[in-house]
């Protein structure tokens, strides 16, 4: 059975299920369903797929790609998960995928919404409630991972970044900034297929992949995202994993409708990229590129 032998790691809203898809594409790669977080057991939620069999059977399909990848955007985040990826595959290829601080929390505050495992509408009065939920206090009902309402935890990138740095060696570590992603898509694919070393000629169809979305019916998004125990029995008695997730999938593609994001409080805004100066710089410093227009008022 083939495994994975490299990983797009995160960040949440920073374009990994673009890149995902776009990968998926190429003939040379065989992609499994995003994000099943077998690694980082510092990370414990009932949505993470943490047996080794199960994990192993969403490559299943895979033939004779040159490439097998996963992506799950908190392998980032965690400070385990570089090392156990190390210790299964030494010789993975890492990608990480960089945004605008403050772009990247106001996007995973309306993705969590979306979900139904972000309960207080307003950013700021999210932001405000990161220290009674670093105590267990203020958690949604079905919030089924506490770590992600820590918008701020997630957001400083230096220190993820440098841990698979040391772990994996510079030379293994391919980061993407939004911003180049964005503006040149086609450019980061080659970019990244070359990083892959398979055939950087491939184009894939670039369509809009994950925009922002907000559910049509939030008991609906509820119960797909966590679903009563007796559903998930008979669910999984009857259906192989990855059909499973792709049916969650097209359940959740027919519950949504996409509007862009209200903007960020000015106000706000200002406090936020004048606290992410110091942490700005130094992903700069580590990256060997200037971030610092992330810091300036909008």
């Amino acid at each position: 059975m083939r495994r994975p032998d490299f990983f797009i790691v995160g960040a949440p809203k920073c374009g990994t299920t673009a890149m995902s898809s776009y990968l998926e594409q190429h003939p040379e790669v065989f992609m499994a369903v995003k994000e099943p977080h077998f690694f980082g057991t510092d990370l414990a939620s009932t949505w993470f797929v943490r047996d080794e069999e199960g994990y192993l059977s969403l490559f299943s399909a895979a033939r004779e790609e040159k490439r097998v990848g996963e992506a799950s955007v908190l392998y980032l985040y965690s400070e385990r998960a570089a090392r156990e990826i190390k210790a299964f595959e030494p010789r993975a290829k890492i990608i990480a995928m960089l945004r605008d601080p403050v772009e990247m929390m106001h996007s995973l505050h309306s993705q969590l919404l979306f979900q139904g495992t972000e309960d207080i509408e307003d950013f700021g009065a999210a932001l405000e409630a990161e220290e009674d939920r670093r105590r267990g206090l203020r958690i949604p009902a079905k919030n089924h991972l506490i770590q992600t309402l820590f918008y701020r935890e997630i957001a400083r990138f230096t220190e993820q970044v440098r841990r698979y740095l040391r772990v994996f060696g510079r030379e293994n570590v391919h980061v993407i900034v939004y911003d180049d992603f964005r503006a040149d898509t086609a450019a980061e694919y080659e970019k990244a297929l070359r990083f892959l070393d398979v055939d950087p000629g491939f184009r894939p169809e670039l369509e809009v992949v994950n925009p922002n979305k907000r559910s049509r019916n939030k008991v609906l998004q509820v119960i797909l995202q966590n679903p009563p125990l007796v559903v998930r029995w008979i669910v999984r008695a009857l259906t192989p994993r990855r059909v499973r997730w792709k049916l969650i999938e097209v359940f959740k593609t027919y519950n949504s409708r996409y509007e862009p994001r209200d903007p960020v409080n000015p106000e706000l805004s200002e406090r936020l990229r004048t606290e992410f100066a110091p942490e700005v710089e130094r992903l700069s410093e580590l990256l060997g590129r200037d971030l610092t227009h992330w810091s300036r008022t909008r």
